[in-house]
């Protein structure tokens, strides 16, 4: 018979991604459980931020063949090795998912794992879905973030091997010939620049006027563009309706056309994993979007219950997850010494042709806002580097404080873009005004951060 010690633990954890960073050394006297009812590791390690970066560098290197001519370099892309590639990828990430839940299972005698879909029933107590019903002094909640799949006719008839999402389509038997994205986001994005690098007829198909929305207006028209000459994009266009015909899959188009693909890609967001975890019994407060309600601490509206990552923020990145599990970690640990989460400053990319970054807010949130700013543009190809590459494209923006020099926010689009944007988000975590991390240090020249250098020059001189 199970007594009660054995269903009460001093912390459960539900989601095996960032929230399994919590449990250290430190929490070795306490009694753990961790919950996880998919597979372990969480999104980003199996089908999120890293194997998608690993499909993109080798998109990269075939997407590199078709710009040689321009600098005299005759290239050609022979052919991709699709099964190679996919099979590189999680032929190292599958292994690290089955040694982490390894090591939880097996290796951590405080730590019990519960393989099943985790509800509360009562506050903070917890049906694992196993047959057994457990207590917490503490709960966290990181079950994250899962794709977002629209009603759209005929789309549940169709065969699994033929339409996909960001969960599944990494993971094809065979390069697809022709492949349909719906949607217009960093996953379209990104996906569309793999498929496309590789070989695959894209067709992009989104509901609104431009890609990349949530971008800088600059920035996202600049984009679409760029993709209007790679791929075949379907603008303010929804598909509304899909059947299969001889082994394809025809779209209807809401621009009364049809086309016939061999995959389907749906790509219309992700919404936060919280909608079947009985939060209402535990006293969990929940957005109508389904983000979990959280304070500057990372807490609920429920003593003792904690929430992080996608469920409880409107960012879903992996480095904002991290950081708020740290968070979450120090006020386990520390009760009476809480730390706060870091809200401002918050940096994203997207790893497509051309690669774009930005951090903090674009013009057209400074103008509704009526934040006073001026701004900086600097292209890429006015740099010696820039003249290396013979890029004509490719640029850089910022907006800063008149009076004080502050960086308000930063956009970049072109190659290196995640990694060009660093120093101003050093920047702006510090409290650097621009002119003074332009001239406080030395930038190698001729390196490609010269556009960093520049840009942050292009700045009119704050007064004093």
């Amino acid at each position: 018979m199970t007594s009660p010690a054995d269903t009460h633990f001093d912390l459960a954890i539900i989601g095996s991604g960032s929230g399994n960073s919590i449990v250290d050394d430190r929490f070795a006297d306490q009694r753990v459980a961790l919950l996880e009812k998919g597979v372990f590791g969480g999104t980003c390690l199996n089908v999120g931020c890293i194997p998608t970066k690993m499909f993109v560098y080798p998109a990269d290197l075939a997407l590199s063949a078709a710009h040689a001519d321009r600098l005299g370099v005759e290239a050609h892309l022979d052919r991709v090795r699709w099964p190679e590639i996919r099979d590189r990828v999680f032929g190292r990430i599958d292994p690290i998912s089955a040694g982490g839940r390894h090591w939880r299972a097996e290796g951590n005698a405080n730590v019990t794992l519960f393989e099943a879909h985790a509800r509360f029933v009562a506050d903070r107590t917890i049906d694992t879905g196993t047959g057994a019903t457990i207590t917490a002094d503490q709960v966290v909640v990181a079950t994250g973030s899962r794709a977002s799949v629209p009603s759209i006719a005929g789309l549940a008839d169709l065969d699994r091997a033929q339409v996909h999402t960001s969960d599944t389509v990494m993971r094809l038997d065979t390069l697809p010939e022709r492949i349909l994205i719906i949607g217009g986001g960093f996953v379209a994005a990104e996906f569309a620049h793999v498929f496309g690098a590789f070989g695959s007829a894209v067709t992009v198909a989104n509901r609104s006027g431009a890609l990349l929305r949530a971008e800088d207006d600059d920035v996202s028209a600049a984009f679409t563009a760029a993709a209007q000459q790679r791929w075949d994009v379907r603008l303010d266009t929804e598909v509304d309706r899909l059947e299969e015909v001889e082994g394809a899959v025809r779209a209807h188009l809401s621009d009364a056309t049809t086309l016939e693909v061999d995959v389907v890609l749906v790509a219309t967001g992700r919404v936060p994993s919280s909608d079947d975890l009985g939060l209402q019994a535990a006293g969990v407060d929940v957005e109508s979007s389904g983000t979990i309600v959280v304070d500057e601490h990372q807490r609920t509206s429920a003593p003792g219950v904690w929430a992080l990552g996608d469920v409880a923020n409107s960012w879903q990145l992996k480095h904002v997850a991290n950081h708020e599990a740290r968070v979450v970690q120090h006020n386990l640990l520390h009760p009476d010494d809480l730390i706060t989460a870091r809200r401002t400053a918050v940096p994203s990319a997207v790893f497509s042709s051309p690669q774009v970054a930005s951090v903090g807010l674009t013009e057209r949130d400074a103008l509704a806002q009526g934040v006073r700013h001026v701004v900086s543009h600097q292209r890429y190809g006015d740099t010696a580097y820039g003249w290396a590459m013979e890029d004509t494209t490719s640029f850089a923006k910022l907006l800063a404080d008149p009076e004080t020099g502050l960086i308000l926010g930063a956009h970049f689009l072109g190659p290196q873009a995640s990694n060009l944007i660093q120093p101003i988000i050093q920047a702006m975590s510090f409290g650097q005004p621009a002119h003074e991390v332009a001239r406080g240090q030395y930038w190698i020249h001729p390196a490609l951060a010269e556009v960093v250098e520049n840009l942050l020059l292009g700045l009119p001189a704050a007064p004093g």
